[in-house]
């Protein structure tokens, strides 16, 4: 089956060829897998670990310099040929992005603000020297990935179908310089509650050896190479007993960036506390949505430079509160204890803060349509 593919609503919609301003409309090929190369769908629940099993369809979209986005096509998971050369495989020209789609009770499917994440991949691919997508022609088809697997969307509670964008340089060629051809490709993986047992709060291990990012760099966009660097530390953080690595910045070992890989926020006096979006960590979905909430609740957030000290300053005077992670996989992740240079501190007597669990609890009610939506988050896979 083959068909014109552009804004909602709309089949056709003339999508930019990269490096140039002429435009062409692009046909969106789609051919499903035979029945018998259909995989056994997995049990509901737990039984949905998270990016370990993948739909029976994917999206791929091929860039060639001089003539731009060709090729969109659905078809089969299956694996790709790349050459030994390939630029992605050297010189790290990768980048991705992850949404949502998740099942109401009533049966329909939406989505969380999945063009912000296309815009931000954009963003990405600027940074990185690679070819941009048409944000509306590249929605249009992976909502047609979506409406082809939509049985793979979970039904039960908690769970959703998350969605990977991601782009690699496939030039055959060594040199370091942008490559001339890139893949773009969409898979998809069904997954159960991030929180099955409960909404249970992680313990933190403070980084001072080890750094993620500096501004300047690429902290700031979603590449590969980001969390390439944040391993090490990871795991010798998971051998000593913890869940997750708070960066601090690159220059002073001081300033708080990043948990693990979620944006962080501290609630001091009432006050919401994160750091600013300075260059060198990335501007999260939720993170976003998360202020925009707090505002709307009236509470003063402040995103400004919060060093370490000041978090164990104010754990030591009582006027830190709670302290949570925001990010797409487990929305909301309080954090109830943090250790740092041979200290350990135990924050709101080791439990779910509050805040943290209203702000929980209403983004999963607005992704699962059981609670308003006011600023329109929400996009459904069928009109």
């Amino acid at each position: 089956m083959v068909m014109s593919v552009g804004k909602a609503g709309n089949k056709k919609q003339a999508a930019r060829r990269g490096g140039g301003k002429k435009e062409t409309e692009m046909e969106l090929k789609i051919t499903p897998a035979r029945p018998e190369e259909l995989k056994a769908k997995p049990g509901q629940g737990e039984s949905l670990s998270f990016g370990k099993i993948f739909t029976d369809h994917m999206l791929t979209m091929r860039y060639t310099q001089g003539r731009g986005w060709h090729d969109l096509e659905i078809g089969r998971y299956r694996d790709f040929s790349l050459a030994p050369s390939a630029m992605c495989l050297h010189y790290g020209q990768e980048i991705f992005e992850g949404l949502k789609a998740y099942r109401r009770q009533d049966g329909r499917i939406f989505f969380f603000r999945p063009k912000d994440n296309l815009r931000r991949m954009n963003v990405s691919a600027a940074r990185l020297c690679m070819a941009e997508i048409d944000v509306a022609q590249t929605w249009a088809a992976m909502r047609e990935l979506v409406l082809l697997d939509q049985d793979w969307v979970p039904r039960s509670p908690g769970g959703s179908l998350y969605i990977r964008p991601a782009m690699i340089a496939t030039e055959a060629a060594l040199g370091v310089k942008p490559s001339r051809e890139y893949l773009f490709f969409v898979i998809m993986s069904p997954v159960g509650a991030y929180y099955p047992e409960g909404f249970n709060p992680v313990k933190i291990y403070v980084s001072d050896q080890y750094v993620r990012a500096v501004r300047g760099g690429v902290g700031n966009v979603k590449t590969g190479g980001n969390y390439a660097a944040s391993i090490k530390a990871a795991v010798e953080a998971q051998a000593l007993g913890y869940t997750q690595v708070l960066w601090l910045d690159a220059i002073e070992r001081r300033y708080v960036e990043e948990v693990g890989t979620m944006n962080i926020f501290f609630k001091i006096n009432g006050q919401l506390v994160t750091p600013p979006l300075a260059g060198s960590i990335l501007p999260g979905i939720t993170r976003d949505s998360v202020i925009r909430l707090a505002k709307d609740w009236k509470i003063e957030v402040q995103e400004r430079p919060i060093s370490i000290d000041e978090v164990l300053s104010a754990n030591d005077d009582g006027s830190l509160e709670e302290v949570f992670g925001a990010g797409t996989a487990a929305v909301i992740s309080p954090v109830g204890a943090l250790y740092y240079k041979g200290r350990t501190i135990t924050l709101n007597q080791g439990r779910a803060g509050a805040l943290s669990q209203r702000l929980f609890d209403s983004l999963l009610g607005i992704q699962y349509g059981e609670l308003p939506d006011p600023h329109g988050w929400l996009m459904p896979l069928a009109e």
